[in-house]
């Protein structure tokens, strides 16, 4: 059986970190990706995508971003670099290898994949945050005489153009998708179920993320969400004016206690005080020809889109003996901890603890 120092599993920005670091702690991995390029997951995303933070804090380590890229990075461009990234580093994964179990062999692993077993003293998990797409039961939605897709597969308005479509879910990835969806000429409703924090990109020019990383450094995480909400209805216009109200809870502690960050917009607000994207209540049934929502108010569409979310795969490869893999010191997660300072940025802090570690522990 093959054997290494470190299987990584994932070859999306978290593997790609721990390769890099790995390679420049000199420690032999192998890194095992389902699918046929890295950051599969990127080139997936809808076209107008826009990393939300700023490149100068989301670079990965040990190799920033061109000078001449834009603050606010453009998915092509991320895609490029990830392929540069890899390139640089002399990172190889082994594309197809979808990963199918992580079991224990002693003091070590064993990770079976597509590939062959593999044997390994340390595992990190690379697979992504947003790994599985989330398809909640919806009543009547099988009745829905239209299209009907999740936003993983939504690439561009283009399809939807003149048409009404009922966008399901305000994170970041349904404001966004329904703010393309009216500069493409389609007709998009909003439906928010529940409360939503919404914050500008930048904030009196400078970048949130800027901001948040100067906030909670300074500054009570009780006090933050004290002093920002006015703040907010001053600069974004008070959303609750068009339905888009806040959740009692503040932005600092959902982030923290329930890894959920607030929606940063791009520009969807706008278009919503214009009329260009109305917002509607949660759902409550969808019928043939279109939705009722939960005031009891109605609406006709062409199209549905699911902007439900996401979820974590990785508890799938581990079996009863390790039901509880985050508590085992020799497998590493990388990408997991969504925080408000910045996806990217906590791959990068991460990557380079685990490398640190692993050298430390091989000696």
């Amino acid at each position: 059986m093959e054997q290494t120092t470190v299987a990584i599993i994932g070859a999306g920005p978290a593997g790609l970190a721990a390769g890099a670091c790995l390679r420049a702690a000199g420690l032999d991995f192998v890194m095992l990706e389902k699918e046929q390029a890295v950051g599969a997951s990127c080139r997936r995303h809808y076209a107008r995508l826009h990393l939300h933070t700023v490149k100068k804090y989301s670079s990965l380590p040990l190799r920033p971003f061109p000078g001449d890229y834009p603050r606010y990075v453009p998915r092509e461009l991320m895609i490029r670099y990830l392929d540069d990234y890899a390139a640089h580093f002399a990172l190889q994964p082994r594309f197809g290898a979808a990963v199918s179990a992580v079991r224990r062999d002693g003091a070590a692993w064993i990770v079976e994949s597509a590939a062959g077993p593999l044997r390994a003293a340390f595992v990190v998990i690379a697979t992504g945050y947003n790994a599985e797409p989330v398809v909640p039961t919806i009543p009547g939605i099988e009745t829905f005489g239209g299209k009907v897709m999740h936003s993983a597969d939504y690439a561009d308005a283009t399809p939807f153009a003149g048409r009404s479509v009922l966008v399901i879910g305000m994170g970041n990835t349904g404001a966004e998708i329904a703010l393309d969806l009216a500069e493409g000429g389609a007709r998009p409703t909003l439906s928010v179920r529940n409360g939503v924090h919404v914050v500008p990109r930048d904030l009196f020019g400078i970048p949130i993320q800027v901001v948040a990383m100067a906030a909670t450094r300074v500054l009570p995480a009780g006090f933050n969400d004290t002093i920002f909400p006015p703040i907010l209805d001053f600069v974004l216009g008070h959303p609750a004016r068009y339905g888009i109200t806040r959740p009692k809870k503040g932005i600092l502690q959902l982030a923290a206690r329930a890894a959920k960050i607030p929606v940063l917009d791009v520009g969807t607000l706008r278009k919503i005080s214009q009329g260009a994207i109305r917002v509607a209540p949660g759902l409550a049934t969808i019928s043939r020809d279109g939705a009722v929502f939960q005031d009891g108010s109605r609406g006709s569409y062409d199209a549905i889109i699911l902007a439900t979310g996401y979820r974590p795969s990785y508890q799938r490869f581990f079996g009863a003996a390790e039901t509880r893999p985050e508590k085992i010191d020799s497998i590493y997660f990388i990408g997991f901890r969504n925080v408000i300072t910045g996806l990217l940025r906590q791959i990068s802090k991460e990557a380079v603890a685990a490398a640190d570690d692993i050298r430390r522990r091989v000696g």
